[in-house]
């Protein structure tokens, strides 16, 4: 089992806001790019997705709920496809389930939830995941789609007094007007 976190990010590191459904003045500066970076299987995640679960925070959870039952592409066939789990306080089971087919609210701890895990775990967006992943050193790797653009504020993904990580570069691709990277931990 591996913990992949997978993000838009700018090149000053910011997750916050990549499509425009908030509302805040700087969002959808990722679609602003295009939709090369941001449509279909981007972070090729191809059997990782298919055999692995997804791991949304609420918010992310809430947007995606809206947005991917309605499609019927192939990749959105996938997303509505994987078992997902959904870390919330406020939401029931019977609400995400009924809202999106396959998902559940994480039962107890999230961190004792992901450890005990078979199956690869895929966190899509949900930046107060992937942080409380990091603090428990839980992520093994990390797909990034870096967009040419600079907020200066924002939600970033390595936040200060983040636990410091050893990384490899492992690939690095552009896709559209972004570049896909991939980093994986590297364990003593």
């Amino acid at each position: 089992m591996s913990t992949v976190v997978i993000e838009f990010i700018t090149l000053d590191g910011i997750v916050t806001d990549p499509d425009p459904s908030s509302g805040a003045p700087q969002a959808g500066w990722a679609f602003r790019h295009g939709p090369v970076p941001v449509s279909g299987d981007a972070f090729r995640l191809g059997a990782t997705l298919d055999e692995g679960v997804l791991l949304l925070g609420r918010r992310t959870w809430e947007l995606f709920a809206r947005i991917w039952p309605t499609r019927d592409d192939p990749f959105a066939t996938r997303m509505n496809a994987v078992p997902k789990l959904v870390a919330s306080r406020r939401r029931t089971d019977a609400e995400v389930a009924a809202a999106w087919s396959g998902s559940r609210v994480v039962d107890g701890d999230l961190l004792t939830t992901v450890r005990d895990e078979e199956r690869d775990v895929v966190v899509m967006g949900s930046p107060s995941v992937a942080h409380a992943l990091q603090a428990a050193d839980l992520v093994d790797e990390y797909r990034l789609m870096t967009f040419p653009t600079v907020l200066g504020a924002g939600e970033r993904l390595f936040a200060a007094g983040s636990p410091p990580t050893a990384l490899e570069c492992v690939a690095v691709d552009r896709v559209g007007a972004a570049v896909l990277t991939r980093h994986r931990r590297l364990r003593d």
